[in-house]
């Protein structure tokens, strides 16, 4: 079953936690699709990724490159999965009708924005009822992550 984690942005803007994590991922040998809710947030975040950190290199594409099927990290904003990704994140308020189809589901939400936060809740107890195991990361001081 899909494990899904809710991350609360309060310390760090997206852009700042979002790549953290990706290296995970992929230091993990694990693939993502990063599904955002719009083009133009699609292509913020492709620009991020590649200049977020000088002394790193985080590989990815989006459908303008190409080779989506090679790219471990895909940054799409359809519901689509080209790279045979085992975790899918969500931004936005993003949501994936074959979410069970993965490993693991990160969404991430502002919680600065009361809108955003009580979407999280809702969708919190609608995959809690769905029988996904979910669980609650809250950013804290020094954008370090306390799971909940």
């Amino acid at each position: 079953m899909t494990r899904v984690s809710f991350y609360h942005l309060l310390t760090s803007p997206l852009e700042k936690a979002l790549p953290q994590i990706l290296e995970k991922i992929v230091a993990g040998q694990g693939r993502a699709v990063v599904l955002c809710g719009s083009e133009e947030r699609r292509d913020a975040l492709n620009s991020v990724l590649w200049t977020y950190n000088p002394d790193s290199f985080l590989s990815h594409g989006t459908a303008k490159e190409g080779f989506a099927d090679k790219q471990p990290i895909y940054l799409t904003a359809q519901v689509e999965n080209p790279n045979k990704a085992g975790f899918l994140v969500l931004l936005d308020g993003m949501a994936y009708p074959e979410m069970g189809n993965f490993e693991r589901c990160l969404i991430f939400f502002n919680g600065h924005d009361e809108e955003a936060v009580t979407a999280a809740r809702a969708n919190w107890k609608t995959y809690q009822a769905q029988g996904f195991t979910v669980e609650y990361f809250k950013q804290e001081d020094g954008g370090r992550w306390g799971k909940v």
